[in-house]
C-alpha cells in the first residue's frame, strides 16, 4: 500500500484528510514540519501532503529541506486556504506536483492524490530505464558512476572492480547468445557475494564494479574473491557443461574509502591499478591498492589446472600463431637472447605489401588481412606472425634451414598469392635474416 504523510497545523484538517485517504492509502499525520521530517525519515512516504502556510517551516521550506538531504525530487502536493492564483503559481515554480484548495473534497482529493501516485510511477518507470544494464539488471555506467560520485565523497568502505576473466573465449566458442547468460548469471552471482544495501554496476562489456559501504578490512576482499570464483566455476559447467575448459573466473582489483581517498575517478585509477597487479599474476584473485612500492599480495584463487587452462591457447588452428605486435616483440627478444641454445636457425621475415593496379572494391587494409590470412595458413604451427602496420607483416620462422626453408615457404605463399583475387591487384616483396647465429 502506497503511503501519505499529512502535514498540518490544525488536528481537524489532518484528520479529515487521513480519513477520506486511510482506504486506499496508509497514512501518517505529523502536525509541524519538524515532526514531518522525523517520520518522512522513518517511513519514506511516496507523497507529501503539506500545508502550505504553517509556523517556524512552510510548506516550499518543508519540500526544500527533505529534498536537499536526499538529493532527489520528492512528490509533494500542498493544501492551501489562499483563493489568489499566486500562491498556486508559486508552488508550481517550486516543483509542487498538485494542489488542493480548503476545505477538502474527498472526491477530488483522491484523484488528485492517485493522478499524483501514476505520474510518479510513469516517471521512476523511465527513470529505471535510463539507470539500468538492460541485459543484467545492474546499474548501467553512466549510474554507477554519478552514484559512486556522491558515495565516496559522503560513505566510507571499499571500492571494487571487478573483471570476468577469459570471458571473450565463451562468445568465440559457444556464441554471443550463451556469453549474455554467463554475464546474466555472473551479475546473480555478484548480487549473492554482496549486501543488498550495496551498490553494483556494469560498466560494460565483461567489466563490473562494487562499492561495499563500511568495509575496510582486505580479509573481506580475499573472502568474496574466492567465494565468486567458486561461484563462477560451478555457474560455468552447469551452462556450458562438465568438460567445459574456458578459464573463467573474476579479478578483483579494491581500494578502501576514504583511506585512498574521496575522488571517485582517482580511487578508480587506482583500483584499475590493482586490478592490473592481479590480471599478471594469473588473474581469478584480488589484490589491494598499496601508496609504496610493494603492493598488497595478490591472494591466488585458482589451482594447478586452472593455471594450465589460463595459459593455454584455445582451440589452436592449424598454421602459424598470429600475435598481437608487443607479444611478438616479446618472443623475438626472448629467441635472440637464447639463440645459442637451439641447433637449427630461427628467421625474421618482414613482407611488404604493394599496390599492383587499383581496385574498386578491395582496399589495402583489405589485402594485408588476406595476406595475413595467406601466410597463416601456409606457415607451420610453430611460426608466428604480426602486422606491422597496414601494409606489413612480420613472421619468425623457427627450426629452420635457413635459404633452404626460406626459399621453399616463399614459394608456396606465392603460388597460394597469385591464385587468389587479391593477387591481381597487390604483391609483396620480403627480405629475411636469421637471428640466432
Amino acid at each position: 500500500m502506497k503511503k501519505i504523510l499529512i502535514v498540518d497545523d490544525m488536528d481537524v484538517i489532518r484528520e479529515m484528510a487521513a480519513f477520506m485517504l486511510e482506504d486506499q492509502y496508509q497514512t501518517f499525520c505529523a502536525s509541524s514540519a519538524k515532526e514531518a521530517i522525523e517520520i518522512y525519515r522513518k517511513e519514506k512516504p511516496d507523497l507529501v501532503l503539506s500545508d502550505f502556510r504553517m509556523p517556524e517551516m512552510n510548506g516550499y521550506e518543508l519540500q526544500r529541506t527533505l529534498q536537499e538531504e536526499y538529493r532527489k525530487i520528492i512528490p509533494f502536493m500542498f493544501m492551501t486556504a489562499d483563493p489568489t492564483e499566486e500562491t498556486e503559481s508559486k508552488g508550481f515554480d517550486n516543483g509542487a506536483m498538485d494542489f488542493i484548495r480548503k476545505p477538502l473534497n474527498p472526491d477530488v482529493l483522491l484523484r488528485r492524490v492517485s493522478n499524483i501516485m501514476q505520474n510518479v510511477e510513469q516517471i521512476q518507470d523511465l527513470k529505471k530505464d535510463a539507470e539500468i544494464d538492460k541485459l543484467t539488471g545492474l546499474l548501467n555506467k553512466a549510474s554507477s558512476e554519478k552514484d559512486l560520485r556522491q558515495l565516496c565523497q559522503t560513505a566510507t568502505g571499499a571500492l571494487l572492480m571487478i573483471d570476468l576473466d577469459s570471458f571473450k573465449l565463451v562468445n568465440d566458442i559457444h556464441g554471443h547468445a550463451m556469453g549474455d547468460k554467463v554475464l546474466v548469471n555472473f551479475a546473480d552471482i555478484l548480487r549473492t557475494a554482496v549486501r543488498s544495501s550495496d551498490l553494483i554496476g556494469r560498466m560494460g562489456g565483461d567489466e563490473f564494479i562494487a562499492f561495499c559501504q563500511g568495509i575496510h578490512e582486505e580479509s573481506y576482499i580475499a573472502q568474496k574473491a574466492k567465494f565468486i570464483n567458486e561461484r563462477v566455476t560451478e555457474m560455468a559447467k552447469k551452462l556450458m557443461g562438465e568438460n567445459m575448459n574456458i578459464p573463467l573466473g573474476a579479478s578483483i582489483g579494491a581500494v578502501f574509502v576514504p583511506m585512498h581517498g574521496k575522488d571517485f575517478a582517482e580511487l578508480y585509477k587506482k583500483a584499475d591499478k590493482a586490478l592490473y597487479i592481479v590480471k599478471q599474476n594469473g588473474k581469478h584473485g584480488y589484490s589491494v591498492y598499496s601508496e609504496g612500492e610493494k603492493e598488497s599480495e595478490t591472494v591466488e584463487v585458482a589451482n594447478l589446472a586452472q593455471i594450465e587452462m589460463i595459459l593455454s591457447e584455445r582451440n589452436p588452428e592449424d598454421g602459424a600463431f598470429i600475435l598481437p605486435f608487443e607479444n611478438f616483440r616479446t618472443i623475438y627478444r626472448f629467441l635472440k637472447r637464447t639463440r645459442g641454445f637451439y641447433s637449427k636457425s630461427t628467421c625474421l621475415v618482414v613482407f611488404t605489401l604493394k599496390k599492383n593496379k587499383e581496385s574498386e572494391t578491395i582496399t589495402s587494409s583489405q589485402a594485408n588481412e588476406k595476406l595475413l590470412e595467406t601466410l597463416q595458413k601456409t606457415f607451420r604451427q610453430g611460426d608466428i606472425l604480426t602486422k606491422n602496420g597496414n601494409n606489413q607483416i612480420l613472421a619468425l620462422l623457427t627450426n629452420t634451414n635457413a635459404q633452404r626453408d626460406i626459399d621453399s615457404a616463399i614459394g608456396r605463399v606465392i603460388k597460394k598469392w597469385e591464385a587468389c583475387d587479391t593477387g591481381a591487384y597487390f604483391w609483396f616483396d620480403h627480405e629475411w635474416t636469421v637471428i640466432n647465429r
